[in-house]
Protein backbone atom coordinates (compact mmCIF):
# COMPACT_ATOMS: atom_id res chain seq x y z
CA UNK A 1 0.00 0.00 0.00
CA UNK A 2 2.79 2.45 0.85
CA UNK A 3 4.38 1.91 -2.57
CA UNK A 4 1.03 2.45 -4.30
CA UNK A 5 0.40 5.59 -2.28
CA UNK A 6 3.80 7.06 -3.06
CA UNK A 7 3.29 6.31 -6.76
CA UNK A 8 -0.10 8.03 -6.60
CA UNK A 9 1.44 11.11 -5.00
CA UNK A 10 4.02 11.31 -7.77
CA UNK A 11 1.27 10.95 -10.39
CA UNK A 12 -0.71 13.79 -8.84
CA UNK A 13 2.34 16.07 -8.90
CA UNK A 14 3.19 15.15 -12.50
CA UNK A 15 -0.39 15.69 -13.66
CA UNK A 16 -0.47 19.14 -12.10
CA UNK A 17 2.54 20.10 -14.22
CA UNK A 18 0.88 18.50 -17.24
CA UNK A 19 -2.23 20.67 -16.77
CA UNK A 20 -0.06 23.77 -16.82
CA UNK A 21 1.77 22.60 -19.97
CA UNK A 22 -1.53 21.81 -21.71
CA UNK A 23 -3.02 25.19 -20.83
CA UNK A 24 -5.82 23.78 -18.70
CA UNK A 25 -4.99 25.88 -15.63
CA UNK A 26 -3.17 29.03 -14.60
CA UNK A 27 -1.25 29.48 -11.38
CA UNK A 28 -2.61 27.20 -8.66
CA UNK A 29 -6.07 26.66 -10.18
CA UNK A 30 -7.58 23.19 -10.55
CA UNK A 31 -6.70 20.02 -8.67
CA UNK A 32 -5.99 16.33 -9.13
CA UNK A 33 -6.52 13.29 -6.93
CA UNK A 34 -5.98 9.54 -6.94
CA UNK A 35 -7.69 7.06 -4.63
CA UNK A 36 -5.58 4.30 -3.08
CA UNK A 37 -7.83 2.04 -1.03
CA UNK A 38 -9.27 4.10 1.81
CA UNK A 39 -6.90 7.03 1.21
CA UNK A 40 -6.79 9.82 -1.36
CA UNK A 41 -3.68 11.61 -2.64
CA UNK A 42 -4.70 15.13 -3.67
CA UNK A 43 -3.05 18.36 -4.84
CA UNK A 44 -1.97 20.66 -2.01
CA UNK A 45 -3.73 24.00 -1.64
CA UNK A 46 -2.42 27.21 -3.23
CA UNK A 47 1.01 25.91 -4.27
CA UNK A 48 2.21 26.48 -7.87
CA UNK A 49 2.36 23.16 -9.68
CA UNK A 50 5.96 23.56 -10.74
CA UNK A 51 6.94 23.64 -7.05
CA UNK A 52 5.03 20.47 -6.11
CA UNK A 53 6.70 17.08 -5.99
CA UNK A 54 5.36 13.79 -4.68
CA UNK A 55 6.26 14.49 -1.05
CA UNK A 56 4.23 17.72 -1.16
CA UNK A 57 1.02 16.01 -2.29
CA UNK A 58 -1.53 15.80 0.52
CA UNK A 59 -3.09 12.56 1.73
CA UNK A 60 -6.53 12.38 3.36
CA UNK A 61 -8.88 9.59 4.33
CA UNK A 62 -12.33 9.24 2.78
CA UNK A 63 -13.77 11.52 5.46
CA UNK A 64 -11.32 14.26 4.50
CA UNK A 65 -9.07 13.96 7.53
CA UNK A 66 -5.37 14.52 6.76
CA UNK A 67 -3.26 11.42 7.44
CA UNK A 68 -0.74 12.00 10.22
CA UNK A 69 2.86 12.06 9.08
CA UNK A 70 2.08 12.38 5.38
CA UNK A 71 1.06 16.02 5.05
CA UNK A 72 3.33 19.03 5.08
CA UNK A 73 0.80 21.16 3.16
CA UNK A 74 -2.99 21.53 3.48
CA UNK A 75 -5.07 19.61 0.91
CA UNK A 76 -6.89 21.32 -1.94
CA UNK A 77 -9.92 23.43 -1.07
CA UNK A 78 -11.87 21.21 -3.48
CA UNK A 79 -11.24 18.09 -1.39
CA UNK A 80 -14.99 17.83 -0.52
CA UNK A 81 -15.85 17.61 -4.22
CA UNK A 82 -13.25 14.92 -4.90
CA UNK A 83 -14.41 12.85 -1.92
CA UNK A 84 -18.05 13.19 -2.95
CA UNK A 85 -17.20 11.90 -6.43
CA UNK A 86 -15.39 8.89 -4.94
CA UNK A 87 -18.44 8.18 -2.77
CA UNK A 88 -20.92 8.51 -5.64
CA UNK A 89 -19.03 7.16 -8.65
CA UNK A 90 -16.84 4.24 -9.64
CA UNK A 91 -13.77 6.47 -9.67
CA UNK A 92 -10.11 5.93 -8.87
CA UNK A 93 -8.93 9.36 -10.06
CA UNK A 94 -10.40 12.85 -10.51
CA UNK A 95 -9.16 15.81 -12.55
CA UNK A 96 -10.58 19.32 -12.16
CA UNK A 97 -9.39 22.12 -14.45
CA UNK A 98 -10.22 25.69 -15.41
CA UNK A 99 -9.68 25.35 -19.17
CA UNK A 100 -10.67 28.55 -20.96
CA UNK A 101 -13.09 26.90 -23.38
CA UNK A 102 -14.73 24.76 -20.70
CA UNK A 103 -15.13 27.72 -18.37
CA UNK A 104 -16.50 29.95 -21.14
CA UNK A 105 -19.07 27.40 -22.28
CA UNK A 106 -20.12 26.71 -18.69
CA UNK A 107 -21.43 30.28 -18.49
CA UNK A 108 -23.84 30.03 -21.43
CA UNK A 109 -25.34 26.51 -21.59
CA UNK A 110 -27.12 24.13 -19.22
CA UNK A 111 -25.90 21.14 -21.23
CA UNK A 112 -23.20 20.91 -23.89
CA UNK A 113 -24.96 19.96 -27.14
CA UNK A 114 -23.43 16.91 -28.88
CA UNK A 115 -21.87 18.38 -31.99
CA UNK A 116 -19.58 15.35 -32.30
CA UNK A 117 -20.05 11.71 -31.39
CA UNK A 118 -17.00 11.96 -29.13
CA UNK A 119 -19.53 13.18 -26.55
CA UNK A 120 -20.39 9.50 -26.06
CA UNK A 121 -16.91 8.91 -24.63
CA UNK A 122 -18.08 10.95 -21.63
CA UNK A 123 -21.38 9.08 -21.34
CA UNK A 124 -23.43 11.45 -23.48
CA UNK A 125 -24.10 15.20 -23.68
CA UNK A 126 -22.20 16.87 -20.84
CA UNK A 127 -24.30 18.49 -18.14
CA UNK A 128 -23.43 21.76 -16.38
CA UNK A 129 -23.46 21.62 -12.58
CA UNK A 130 -25.28 24.55 -10.99
CA UNK A 131 -23.00 27.24 -9.64
CA UNK A 132 -21.90 27.04 -6.01
CA UNK A 133 -18.97 28.57 -4.16
CA UNK A 134 -15.73 26.65 -4.55
CA UNK A 135 -14.81 24.22 -1.79
CA UNK A 136 -18.35 23.87 -0.45
CA UNK A 137 -20.48 20.81 0.15
CA UNK A 138 -23.10 22.43 -2.08
CA UNK A 139 -20.65 22.43 -5.01
CA UNK A 140 -19.81 18.79 -4.32
CA UNK A 141 -23.53 17.95 -4.45
CA UNK A 142 -24.25 19.82 -7.68
CA UNK A 143 -21.23 18.25 -9.39
CA UNK A 144 -22.27 14.73 -8.36
CA UNK A 145 -25.78 15.43 -9.69
CA UNK A 146 -24.32 16.47 -13.05
CA UNK A 147 -22.09 13.38 -13.14
CA UNK A 148 -24.94 10.89 -12.82
CA UNK A 149 -24.31 8.29 -15.61
CA UNK A 150 -21.57 10.55 -17.00
CA UNK A 151 -17.77 10.61 -16.55
CA UNK A 152 -17.34 14.39 -16.89
CA UNK A 153 -19.23 17.58 -16.17
CA UNK A 154 -18.91 21.31 -16.61
CA UNK A 155 -19.10 23.50 -13.51
CA UNK A 156 -21.07 26.71 -14.07
CA UNK A 157 -18.85 29.81 -14.13
CA UNK A 158 -15.99 27.66 -12.84
CA UNK A 159 -14.47 24.95 -15.05
CA UNK A 160 -14.66 21.22 -15.66
CA UNK A 161 -14.24 17.92 -13.86
CA UNK A 162 -13.72 14.34 -15.05
CA UNK A 163 -13.02 11.00 -13.42
CA UNK A 164 -11.76 7.58 -14.44
CA UNK A 165 -10.52 4.22 -13.27
CA UNK A 166 -6.99 5.53 -13.79
CA UNK A 167 -5.51 9.01 -13.67
CA UNK A 168 -4.56 8.82 -17.35
CA UNK A 169 -8.17 8.06 -18.27
CA UNK A 170 -9.51 10.85 -16.08
CA UNK A 171 -7.05 13.27 -17.65
CA UNK A 172 -7.91 12.18 -21.19
CA UNK A 173 -11.59 12.79 -20.45
CA UNK A 174 -10.83 16.21 -18.99
CA UNK A 175 -8.91 17.15 -22.13
CA UNK A 176 -11.66 15.76 -24.36
CA UNK A 177 -14.22 17.93 -22.62
CA UNK A 178 -12.04 20.98 -23.24
CA UNK A 179 -11.85 19.96 -26.95
CA UNK A 180 -15.63 19.57 -27.17
CA UNK A 181 -16.07 23.01 -25.64
CA UNK A 182 -13.58 24.49 -28.11
CA UNK A 183 -15.56 22.87 -30.92
CA UNK A 184 -18.75 24.40 -29.54
CA UNK A 185 -17.23 27.88 -29.50
CA UNK A 186 -15.71 27.64 -32.98
CA UNK A 187 -18.83 26.17 -34.54
CA UNK A 188 -21.01 28.94 -33.10
CA UNK A 189 -18.58 31.55 -34.42
CA UNK A 190 -19.39 30.27 -37.93
CA UNK A 191 -23.16 30.09 -37.55
CA UNK A 192 -25.73 27.78 -35.99
CA UNK A 193 -24.18 24.32 -35.71
CA UNK A 194 -26.06 21.11 -36.39
CA UNK A 195 -26.54 19.01 -33.25
CA UNK A 196 -26.48 15.22 -33.46
CA UNK A 197 -29.82 13.61 -32.71
CA UNK A 198 -30.46 10.96 -30.08
CA UNK A 199 -31.02 8.44 -32.90
CA UNK A 200 -27.68 9.31 -34.51
CA UNK A 201 -25.88 8.90 -31.20
CA UNK A 202 -27.64 5.58 -30.67
CA UNK A 203 -26.41 4.44 -34.09
CA UNK A 204 -22.82 5.21 -33.06
CA UNK A 205 -23.25 3.25 -29.84
CA UNK A 206 -24.73 0.30 -31.72
CA UNK A 207 -21.95 0.29 -34.31
CA UNK A 208 -19.26 0.36 -31.62
CA UNK A 209 -20.94 -2.56 -29.85
CA UNK A 210 -21.11 -4.56 -33.07
CA UNK A 211 -17.43 -3.93 -33.82
CA UNK A 212 -16.44 -4.94 -30.30
CA UNK A 213 -18.39 -8.18 -30.65
CA UNK A 214 -16.59 -9.27 -33.83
Amino acid sequence: MNGDLEAARRQVAETGRRMIADGLVLGTAGNVSVRVGELVAISPSSIPYHLVDGDDVSVVDLAGKPVAGLNTLPPSSETPMHLAIYAACDANAVVHHHGLSSTAVSTVVDQLPPLHYYALQLGGPTRVADYATFGTDELARTVCDALEDRTAALMQNHGAVAYGDTLDRAYDRARLLEWLCSLHIQAHSLGTPRVLTAAELADVTRQKAERAAR
